[in-house]
């Protein structure tokens, strides 16, 4: 991303792309994840004359994903209301194959938090292993062993493999 003149610029050009990402993370939460984003980018403005000759964009989405890591650890300690219906992408988003997209929100959903922000970092994201490691204050092992448990996870959901009829 070349570097925004303001940081009017920086989140016209970036909010939709870190959307996308608080929308894997969450596992489809679209509230969650507009709260995601507008967190992490008022955390980047407070150090936007810090960032913004970097990598601004780097620092947003490491930011989002520090953000959902913090949210889900407080959540764990907490019940989980488990009664309220997955949301349905709607007819004016553009992303694509809705069935698919469908798909893979809800076997997103079946993984861990932890398992999600690690799968979600590495293939929808193309972040390295240590990349990965990094932006979720782990080891690289934790990445590799967590990506192994997910991946396996995948392969027998079953959203997954009726669309894709591999089991």
């Amino acid at each position: 991303m070349a570097e925004p003149e303001s940081f009017e610029d920086f989140v016209r050009g970036c909010s939709r792309q870190l959307f996308r990402v608080a929308c894997l993370l969450t596992g489809g939460d679209t509230h969650r994840a507009e709260d995601l984003v507008a967190d992490a980018l008022a955390r980047t403005y407070l150090a936007w004359p810090r960032v913004r000759s970097g990598d601004a964009f780097g620092y947003a989405r490491r930011t989002l994903v520090n953000l959902h890591t913090d949210w889900w650890r407080r959540l764990r300690r907490r019940e989980l209301v488990t009664s309220h219906p997955p949301e349905r992408a709607s007819a004016a988003d553009h992303g694509g194959d809705l069935a698919t997209r469908d798909s893979i929100m809800r076997s997103l959903r079946t993984l861990t938090h932890r398992e999600r922000a690690v799968v979600v970092l590495r293939y929808f994201l193309d972040r390295t292993e240590r990349d990965t490691a990094a932006e979720l204050g782990v080891s690289v092992g934790t990445v590799k062993s967590t990506n192994a448990r997910a991946l396996k996870k995948l392969r027998v959901s079953p959203e997954l493999t009726a669309r894709t009829g591999r089991v």
